[in-house]
């Protein structure tokens, strides 16, 4: 599922678009918000860079920074893939959550890493969404989640999967508040975490050529689907098909996050 990145050969100061192949100028590419400016294709963000191009200058301050993933079951060569993780993306976990402003507006904020072991959701990924919601619905805050996952976690098995009920458990207390719960699907946005808490939103809005669906493509093709359409597990399918509110450009998205908030806060 994860794309390549681009190629080494090319010097640093340039960046080869994944989809379109063309070269771009480093300084232009990173202004762009990492948006190829000849086809539109939306390359991937870590997280702190999610943060950085979302929220008011030095307004976020992180939430459960200590949590930790264990290896509950003994899975073989999972503690290797937690270090190469941390090692890949810069984070203990495949999720930041904190809290911020926005437009002035405090929020409670979570933004998965699909460079920390493919965005999956194991038992820490799902007790830090879990307490984000829970501190938002005690402070009566909006949530705002960045959702980028393969899905669950399967080196922790049956506790992964449990986490899906927890997370959608936890949004439900922040309905009870009657705050606003804000999701942006980004590539990819996946299996168990698309069809627990990232589904659940008040409002979703999605990145141009996100992939956005709950089996893999190949799965899809095992279990029967025939005749899928070309935009099938695409942002716009989904938006075609009422999933999804609004797709929404990257350099759109705080506006229009500011917009919603300022709509929907009473």
């Amino acid at each position: 599922m994860q794309r390549r990145a681009a190629v080494s050969m090319i010097p640093e100061q340039w960046v080869q678009c994944i989809k379109c192949k063309k070269i771009l100028f480093r300084p232009d590419f990173e202004r762009a918000l990492r948006v190829c400016t000849h086809c539109g294709y939306h390359h991937r963000l870590s997280a702190r860079e999610r943060i950085l191009y979302t929220v008011d200058p030095d307004s976020f301050r992180e939430t459960d920074a200590e949590l930790r993933s264990a290896d509950p079951l003994g899975f073989p060569e999972y503690a290797e893939k937690l270090r190469k993780g941390v090692a890949t993306s810069g984070e203990q976990e495949a999720i930041i959550t904190g809290t911020a402003t926005l437009n002035g507006y405090e929020i409670v904020i979570g933004v998965m890493d699909f460079g920390f072991m493919g965005g999956s959701m194991g038992s820490v990924v799902g007790e830090k969404v879990t307490r984000a919601f829970e501190r938002a619905a005690e402070r009566k805050l909006p949530v705002i989640m960045f959702c980028a996952s393969g899905g669950a976690r399967m080196q922790e098995g049956l506790i992964s999967l449990m986490q899906m009920a927890k997370t959608t458990a936890a949004v439900g207390k922040l309905h009870r508040t009657r705050m606003p719960y804000i999701a942006v699907f980004t590539d990819p946005t996946m299996a168990g975490v698309l069809a627990s808490f990232a589904s659940l939103a008040d409002v979703i809005l999605a990145e141009p050529g996100a992939l956005v669906g709950f089996a893999g493509q190949r799965v899809a093709a095992q279990a029967g689907v025939s005749k899928a359409p070309a935009n099938f597990q695409t942002a716009e399918f989904q938006y075609e098909h009422g999933m999804i509110d609004l797709i929404v450009p990257r350099r759109q998205i705080r506006p229009t996050l500011a917009y919603l908030l300022e709509m929907l806060l009473p």
